[in-house]
């Protein structure tokens, strides 16, 4: 593959997740509106953006042979939920002061993604590999014995994002066609939720400010732009650099929490923090020789 297909590819995955990373500043100028109001707009709004990027990147509409496919149409029906679940669930996480907690989840969600292919797939699992499950399960035990709490928004986070991405991936559908069948089954329930709040008087869209109905009428933007990077990223680059590359989303938002937004982070939530990043760190040992036996393999072929 020509090198600057390759930087191209780079750029788009680094793009799509530094703009993840920094999705919670996004969320909490929207402090002042309900999680199920925000997630009602990005859902809504999503939908015609989605259609947007299919016509100006000139890519094919097969959102009737999506939808006239039972299987297909049904597993997306599934993604939809997991999907809608998992927004909610950060969303008030982030407007409730708790960025940390979804920076645990995306931390463990890969750990997660491995036990699904064990349980679904029969995947074996390295010594090294099986380590980082020990050491993952060790960090949430930690935090439910020590930090007396069950970790519920990042064990929600992880177990939602994982099994929507292990769907997603037995699904046949590119991932533009499939956010619009996704969105558009959610639309009408998120339109009729607006609604209700317009009729009740509850709505925080055109009653609060300006600046509010832009950030929620940009909520489209917030949810497809890096959706299509990332997409475009996984068709360049190794699965492997992807796998790199997912680590900067909750990292920009640890440091955003306890940075920036001064979220406490007390010793025994560091201490659960030190566990899943050394199973991490287990977990990349197998994607870091395959990338260095590959790099080598190419260096070795023949001009």
């Amino acid at each position: 593959m020509h090198s600057n297909e390759q930087v191209r590819g780079w750029l788009f995955g680094i793009g799509a997740f530094v703009f993840w990373g920094l999705a919670p500043i996004y969320f909490k100028a929207l402090t002042s509106v309900s999680a199920d109001e925000i997630l009602a707009h990005r859902i809504l709004w999503c939908t015609p953006f989605t259609l947007l990027f299919i016509w100006a990147l000139k890519k094919p509409l097969n959102f009737t042979a999506i939808i006239k496919q039972k299987k297909l149409f049904l597993g997306l029906v599934l993604t939809t939920s997991l999907v809608s679940v998992n927004w909610y669930i950060f969303t008030w996480a982030v407007t409730h002061d708790h960025i940390l907690d979804t920076s645990l989840g995306y931390f463990i969600n890969p750990i997660f993604s491995i036990l699904l292919g064990v349980i679904f797939l029969h995947e074996r699992l390295t010594v090294l590999q099986w380590g980082a499950v020990v050491f993952a399960t060790l960090g949430v035990t930690n935090q439910i014995v020590n930090h007396g709490e069950f970790p519920w928004i990042s064990l929600s986070l992880a177990t939602t994002f994982a099994i929507y991405g292990f769907i997603r991936k037995q699904l046949h559908v590119d991932s533009l066609n499939g956010l619009l069948v996704e969105t558009t089954i959610a639309m009408p329930f998120a339109l009729a939720y607006i609604i209700w709040l317009f009729v009740s008087q509850q709505n925080a869209f055109t009653t609060q400010s300006l600046s509010i109905d832009i950030l929620l009428l940009s909520g489209g933007i917030i949810t497809a732009v890096p959706l299509i990077w990332f997409a475009s990223s996984a068709k360049i680059i190794p699965l492997n650099s992807v796998g790199f590359l997912q680590f900067i989303a909750p990292s920009m938002s640890f440091v955003l929490a306890t940075a920036y937004y001064n979220e406490p982070l007390g010793k025994d939530q560091l201490i659960s923090f030190i566990f899943i990043w050394c199973g991490l760190a287990l977990y990349m040992v197998k994607p870091i020789k395959t990338m260095i036996s590959k790099g080598n393999a190419r260096r070795k072929q023949p001009a």
